[in-house]
């Protein structure tokens, strides 16, 4: 990690879950689930075969989600996959009353302050989608394929910081392997171990 002031990297050890794997892996078929989104919408990811899939676990209140928020990042992969006709699923796994945990008008504002524009947002209060694919920190990316077959899973790039410089100095594991998936190229990077905050179940 970079350098960094001691009253930062206090803050950084107390919210700091660690280097975490999914309990779910590459190659393996993306276990099923059902949520539903603000507008209570349920989507069933089998639902999805034929296309790619991003999930992307998010907690609006973690400085390591603000980070790519803030900088643009999240955003611009979330545009990035709309534009190639990628479903993307920002799923949040907080519990009422703990951090992350959002809903009505509320959850509106919070999306609309860190421009978030995925396909939807979809809430896990109960954390069951969250624990059955290991979630552990927030940010915890999955890419899936149009077959259902996960070919990506774990942090969203290899520099964990809550620093937004790093976003440009980083390699982006997510956009990376969509790009190379989208022309038919084999994923470089199939895991790696997510860094954030602890998911807030």
């Amino acid at each position: 990690m970079h350098t960094k002031s001691p009253a930062v990297v206090v803050s950084t050890i107390l919210l700091f879950a660690g280097f975490t794997a999914p309990s779910v892996e590459a190659d393996q078929l993306a276990p099923e689930f059902v949520l539903k989104d603000v507008a209570g919408k349920a989507y069933k990811l089998s639902d999805l075969k034929g296309k790619y899939v991003v999930l992307e676990w998010v907690n609006f209140g973690c400085p390591f989600v603000q980070k790519h928020y803030k900088s643009g990042n999240m955003p611009s992969l979330q545009e990035f996959a709309r534009e190639k006709k990628v479903v993307w699923l920002s799923v949040c796994s907080s519990a009422p009353g703990k951090q992350g945990f959002y809903e009505g008008e509320a959850l509106t504002n919070e999306m609309k302050q860190m421009n978030c524009v995925p396909t939807a947002y979809l809430s896990d209060p109960d954390g069951t989608v969250g624990r059955l694919y290991g979630a552990k920190a927030t940010p915890t990316m999955f890419v899936i394929d149009p077959n259902g077959t996960i070919i990506y899973g774990g942090g969203i790039d290899d520099i964990p910081s809550t620093d937004v410089d790093d976003v440009a100095k980083a390699r982006n594991y997510v956009k990376e392997a969509l790009e190379l998936a989208l022309t038919g190229k084999k994923v470089e990077v199939s895991t790696s171990k997510a860094y954030g905050c602890s998911v807030k179940y």
